[in-house]
């Protein structure tokens, strides 16, 4: 997760924006009590991992403030795609669509119409490519220096 940060974003963030990155990202380990986190190898090692959540949190790992477990009525609120992370040694090979589409199905089959995510600049992209749309632009300071962000939504 630290490499993906590092040099993933580091053509969308200066070097304190990355620090301050690390300190609201990470994983969230509610996410691996749930079962609703992926990880997927290649040549033996871990290529990338991802999840979704049932719970009112959006993004952020255990250290990051303002968690929320509430539950979601996947009737009326949209899963959360959480945690996204691609190494970078097999960054743009199909791991993050594979993750991506691995919890769009699992929260479709839990009932869920949407989903939503927060997307890093480095996300956007593939996220856009996948179907997601922009819903609001964010400036999240938590870790010290504001870092760009953008809530997006899809339906299922």
């Amino acid at each position: 997760m630290d490499s993906a940060i590092f040099e993933l974003q580091r053509p969308f963030l200066d070097p304190m924006q990355i620090a301050s990155s690390r300190l609201i990202m990470g994983l969230d380990a509610q996410l691996i009590d749930d079962q609703t986190y992926f990880v997927i190898e290649m040549e033996g090692q871990i290529a990338g991992c991802g999840g979704w959540s049932r719970r009112a949190t959006l993004y952020g790992g255990d250290q990051t403030p303002g968690r929320n477990s509430t539950f979601l009525d996947p009737q009326i609120d949209p899963a959360k795609i959480r945690a996204m992370y691609t190494s970078p040694r097999y960054a743009r090979r199909g791991v993050g669509r594979c993750v991506l589409a691995l919890c769009e199905a699992d929260a479709r089959e839990a009932g869920f119409k949407k989903t939503e995510l927060m997307a890093t600049m480095a996300g956007e992209p593939l996220y856009l490519a996948c179907g997601y749309v922009p819903v609001e632009h964010i400036q999240d300071s938590r870790g010290g220096v504001p870092v760009p962000l953008v809530r997006m939504q899809k339906e299922l």
